[in-house]
């Protein structure tokens, strides 16, 4: 017989927290997330998302009274004002290998949306498109980066068998770093025409202090440049500010690149952080002393990086602006050392950035996806 309960108190939601450390403990490819980061997004009074969005958080227990499974159901009501999606998310789903666990979620959740007459479910997914997104359906034998989740095969077979479709994809990409000389000459000489051409300036940071009158506006550009793909949400200045404030200390300062027009407004910024996969591993989701020797470590002595963001105006998007940051970033990471990147979720129909790493030495080497249904 198992439970579901709604989370209520600080031990259940430390509780709700901690369930994947115990779920995937014995699993090399699962990279745990910091502990109070993951309360605090979970808190009313310090994640500013509640703003704009409600939720609620349970947990499956079995009859020994162990925790088994747990999920979240999610109201983003400015997509529901904004897009007039009729939507519920659901996020944070992971379950041992028991389809009736996934099953009392999943009806758990249902009965959110349906109390709130919503049309359809669709998961796992976080409150906004800056929080994780998307199940692990390809790739199980390789780490997650630290903005995604991890799954076993079978949460996928559970959600099918209880009739969810599925819905949007994204791919995620390896792609090899040349040395200065190998890299490609085509994208090389492309970058330099075009920077000319229009008259563009990439703009090289030497210091954090330097990048922070640039984020505001990397936002916004962001929003411009996804605002047409189905699963994107506009992002409010207040989220913003507190997505500012969580990940500025893992940003390296020679990683991000911004290009502007002859005006001065920019056109297209790339952001790319050192891979903090193998730290957060080490550190087990504890910052302390010990945590941030290996963060400082991960940030300074690295080969990989993760590619975490990109924007480039949609005036721009096929004129090669893209050719010229990355030719940019490219001879940074000649200068680094940097062996490899590895990109974040890409939707599946973002077939121009996905069409860009063919220059390069790529392998498509992950899949996510969201699943759907009916309410």
């Amino acid at each position: 017989m198992i439970k579901i309960i709604t989370v209520k108190n600080s031990k259940q939601v430390k509780d709700f927290v901690m369930f994947p450390f115990k779920l995937y403990k014995d699993c090399e490819y699962w990279v745990p997330p910091i502990i109070n980061e993951e309360i605090e997004a979970m808190d009313t009074s310090k994640n500013p998302v509640f703003k704009n969005a409600e939720a609620e958080f349970y947990l499956a227990y079995d009859e020994q009274e162990n925790i088994v499974g747990r999920i979240a159901a999610i109201v983003n009501w400015v997509e529901i004002k904004d897009q007039k999606k009729n939507k519920l998310r659901f996020g944070w789903y992971d379950t041992i290998d028991n389809l009736d666990v996934s099953k009392k979620l999943i009806e758990k959740v249902l009965e959110f949306g349906k109390e709130r007459r919503l049309e359809f479910i669709e998961g796992p997914v976080g409150f906004s498109n800056m929080d994780k997104a998307g199940l692990l359906t390809y790739g199980y034998d390789e780490l997650n980066t630290m903005i995604t989740w991890y799954h076993y095969p079978y949460q996928k077979e559970h959600l099918v068998k209880l009739g969810l479709k599925q819905l949007a994809e994204w791919v995620e990409y390896k792609i090899k770093i040349f040395s200065e000389k190998e890299a490609p000459e085509k994208v090389k000489k492309f970058a330099k025409i075009i920077q000319k051409r229009y008259e563009l300036q990439v703009i090289n940071f030497k210091s954090t202090k330097q990048i922070v009158p640039y984020v505001d506006k990397m936002f916004e550009l962001l929003n411009i440049t996804y605002s047409n793909l189905q699963t994107y949400v506009t992002i409010k200045q207040y989220q913003i500010d507190f997505y500012k404030e969580k990940f500025i200390k893992y940003i390296h300062p020679d990683f991000i690149k911004c290009l502007l027009d002859k005006e001065g407004n920019l056109i297209a910024f790339l952001i790319t952080m050192p891979s903090f996969s193998r730290a957060l591993k080490k550190i087990n989701g504890r910052i302390g002393l010990f945590g941030y020797f290996h963060l400082f470590k991960a940030q300074h002595f690295n080969d990989k990086v993760s590619l975490y963001l990109i924007g480039v105006d949609p005036k721009y998007q096929n004129k090669g602006a893209t050719a010229v940051i990355f030719n940019e970033l490219q001879q940074t990471f000649n200068k680094r050392g940097i062996l490899e990147i590895e990109t974040n979720p890409e939707l599946v129909e973002n077939k121009a950035i996905q069409a860009f790493w063919k220059n390069y030495e790529s392998t498509l080497h992950k899949r996510r996806a969201t699943f759907t249904k009916k309410i």
